[in-house]
């Protein structure tokens, strides 16, 4: 792999100089937003005009401001990167008397409850009409769908899903256990598939437009949406884990705001296909150019290696982006991954907790 043939040296210049990485995976970053919306907008849309009901019957996510969630000015986002589990997050959280605010995203809740941990906010944003509801337990799963999509078998998140069907069962179990509990902040665009397991399992549901474009311009989809349902626009950052820092930022006015499994990226030992975009790289340059599209990135605060693709890139920096215009402090207590820069405290989880 390319990351573990550069020197130090190398690796400054490759982190300050975007011109250093291979330039498709670059141009690809330059159009993301774009490439995002083209690929999800209509979906969006439908999903949200489908949920219309759903919507007029339940809490707009500006209930939650009214409401405190964990003491104090700190939260914690629960993000379902890699280091979630080789940084043992929740045993760090268990083993101390922390009582600030837990935010999850969907994809992190399997984790969490296993844990014993129960969020105090999820956050689901993704429209993908099959997928996502995988996170929350399908009750329709079957040996076709498996076939069909290999993403769970083969992604480097949570590698207890390549247990499918078993998998599967426990979530159904212990979300439909502890669903009462639980609120959750769910998209407009979010798949009428996550919505009936959201409202079956009895969590408080809380709904919110994703900003897809500049509501300004012409033939917007974000005033589309607002204009047919009157919620509320968030800027998530085009992904589930920069949309719970958002929550945790702008709308419990959270101050102190550290992220864990927020990798943004790969460690470098991770293969290429269990990469989370490892078919739409192939499909688009094929096997034998992936180096052109994967770009590594060296975090000098750990003084190691990562990679990262486009989309985790664009992710990347959007986040950076949100995070330097923010009034709060934000920490990446990931201890991995390739988010970092001049906004950002990077320090291990212990220290946020203990201070």
């Amino acid at each position: 792999m390319a990351t573990q043939s550069m020197d130090n040296g190398t690796a400054n210049t490759l982190n300050k100089d975007h011109n250093s990485l291979p330039s498709l995976g670059m141009e690809l970053v330059a159009h993301m937003g774009d490439i995002t919306r083209d690929r999800i907008q209509d979906m969006a849309l439908e999903n949200a005009r489908n949920n219309l009901t759903a919507i007029q019957n339940g809490e707009s996510l500006k209930a939650l401001r009214n409401i405190d969630l964990g003491k104090g000015d700190k939260a914690i986002i629960i993000a379902a990167g890699p280091s979630l589990r080789r940084k043992n997050v929740a045993e760090q959280l268990l083993s101390t008397n922390y009582d600030g605010a837990i935010i999850a995203t969907e994809s992190s809740m399997l984790y969490c409850l296993r844990q014993g941990i129960i969020p105090d906010l999820v956050v689901t944003v993704d429209p993908h009409p099959k997928r996502i509801v995988r996170w929350f337990g399908d009750p329709d799963l079957t040996q076709a769908d498996l076939k069909a999509d290999d993403y769970f078998e083969r992604q480097d998140l949570d590698t207890s899903f390549s247990e499918a069907l078993r998998t599967n069962d426990e979530i159904l179990e212990l979300l439909n256990k502890y669903g009462p509990q639980m609120r959750i902040a769910v998209s407009s665009s979010s798949a009428n598939t996550v919505v009936t397991r959201a409202h079956q399992s009895a969590m408080q549901v809380y709904w919110w437009n994703p900003m897809y474009d500049d509501m300004d311009q012409p033939n917007s989809v974000t005033q589309t949406l607002l204009t047919e349902n009157g919620l509320p626009c968030v800027n998530a950052g085009g992904n589930v884990g920069s949309a719970a820092w958002m929550m945790a930022n702008a709308v419990l006015n959270k101050q102190r705001i550290a992220v864990t499994g927020m990798d943004l990226g790969y460690y470098a030992d991770t293969p290429y296909k269990n990469t989370q975009y490892y078919h739409e790289a192939v499909a688009l340059v094929g096997e034998d150019r992936l180096d052109e599209i994967y770009m590594p990135i060296y975090n000098p605060h750990l003084e190691q290696w990562f990679y990262t693709d486009p989309a985790y890139m664009w992710y990347r920096e959007c986040l950076l982006q949100m995070t330097a215009h923010a009034t709060c402090e934000t920490y990446n207590c990931t201890e991995g991954g390739t988010f970092f820069g001049d906004n950002i405290h990077f320090i291990p989880l212990s220290e946020f907790l203990a201070a």
